[in-house]
């Protein structure tokens, strides 16, 4: 009876999931509707290139223009012309190495397939054909399996291909285009409220012996912001991608533009340094003669500065910047003027003077007789200036200058306003 309810559970818990997700794909923009309406214009291209090759010309092969047509409509234009060529260059592959092989077995389909198959399998992982490299294998079954290998068959199914590619490309460019930007603001956002909040727990718990587990803790939030970093610099890749081929970027929209790309630098050093001075703090937490405990002042000065620290990134620009492209859309809409941003400079420059007052009381215990010099102390105050260094870059509002590799991403998505379907 306990394994009937549990199984009962798992599917009430999946259908309410799946409700879920419906209800988002109709309400609200966001991944469910970007997937449902991918679906729909796949299924679209797939009913286009039937009608178009099976039901008014009546080709001979025409169920390979709606299979080519489904597989076409890719998440970015970009993508579907690329996949295009993919599939084209691997069926034809596949078609004439199947056609060679029932000609120099004197068309005995099972020869040809033990000389055919093993060569189509391998030249299916092969990188030039990405994730269309499977279709060469197939491709070839379906010639020796059906006998279609003349040079009028081929024609044929070489024609089919193309036209069910260029149905796919046609109305995944021309119907609502796909552009991906909410990603990258959302995560660029999660950067900023994610590292505040564990500034705050540091902050609230520093002040007391803090334990292994708890550092480890602490350890281990800070290496999944490095992880977001990650995440970001995919999510813009990704968004670049999008607006490749795209004329969809040319439709009047009101969108919020993308942070920076320079942007991504800055946090990635800023993640960095708080891992670099969380393990420092795990390492004092540890009964090791070479990092003793940090003296009970000093514990007090972390707070205030790793709490000023968290402020800086909470009142960072992107921080609401969900809710700021809600708040354009719904004034788009509606006819009436964007809201106004936040000039949340002034708020950030005063956290960050309060952080650097609190460090260089942190710096004046090390050379104080009255306290205990310690190793661990020496390293923490090492250890925040960095961080404070870094975050003096999102208290000014400008994005670091020293990240070549931003400039090239920013300069390969182009220049001009984000726009988002």
């Amino acid at each position: 009876m306990r394994k009937v309810s549990e199984i009962w559970r798992a599917v009430a818990w999946d259908v309410q999931a799946i409700w879920n997700a419906a209800r988002r794909a109709v309400t609200a923009p966001g991944p469910e509707r970007d997937t449902t309406v991918q679906s729909l214009k796949a299924a679209g291209a797939g009913v286009l290139a039937w009608a178009l090759a099976g039901w008014w010309w009546s080709a001979p092969m025409a169920m390979l223009a709606p299979w080519t047509a489904l597989f076409i409509v890719q998440s970015t234009v970009y993508r579907s012309v690329r996949s295009a060529l993919q599939q084209l260059a691997v069926v034809v592959t596949g078609t004439l190495l199947a056609a060679g092989g029932a000609m120099v077995t004197d068309n005995n389909s099972l020869a040809a397939m033990a000389i055919v198959l093993p060569v189509t399998v391998l030249l299916s992982g092969y990188a030039r054909f990405g994730t269309q490299g499977v279709y060469a294998p197939t491709a070839a079954l379906f010639v020796l399996a059906y006998g279609t290998y003349t040079g009028v068959d081929i024609l044929h199914r070489l024609f089919e291909t193309v036209l069910g590619a260029v149905i796919g490309i046609v109305v995944n460019a021309a119907v609502l285009p796909p552009v991906h930007g909410r990603d990258v603001r959302h995560l660029r956002a999660r950067l900023a409220q994610e590292s505040a909040e564990l500034l705050y727990a540091v902050a609230d718990g520093v002040q007391q012996n803090v334990d292994q587990e708890q550092a480890a803790t602490w350890h281990d939030r800070a290496q999944r912001l490095t992880d977001l970093v990650t995440d970001l610099r995919t999510a813009r890749r990704w968004s670049h991608e999008s607006y490749r081929l795209n004329p969809g970027r040319k439709l009047r929209r009101s969108e919020p533009l993308l942070p920076s790309a320079d942007w991504d630098f800055a946090w990635d050093r800023i993640s960095d340094q708080v891992r670099v001075m969380l393990r420092t703090l795990a390492e004092t937490s540890q009964d090791r003669p070479a990092l003793t405990d940090v003296p009970e002042e000093a514990r007090q000065i972390l707070t205030e500065l790793l709490r000023s620290a968290g402020d800086i990134c909470a009142l960072d620009d992107y921080a609401d910047a969900e809710a700021r492209a809600d708040a354009l859309k719904d004034s788009a809409r509606q006819g009436s003027a964007p809201p106004g941003g936040v000039d949340r400079g002034a708020e950030r420059q005063a956290a960050l003077r309060t952080a650097q007052e609190a460090h260089g009381r942190l710096v004046r215990l090390l050379t104080d007789g009255r306290h205990e010099v310690t190793p661990a102390l020496g390293g923490l105050a090492a250890d925040t200036q960095r961080l404070l260094g870094d975050l003096a870059v999102v208290a000014d509002g400008r994005p670091s200058d020293g990240s070549k590799e931003a400039e090239e991403t920013q300069e390969a998505g182009g220049e001009g306003p984000r726009r988002e379907n």
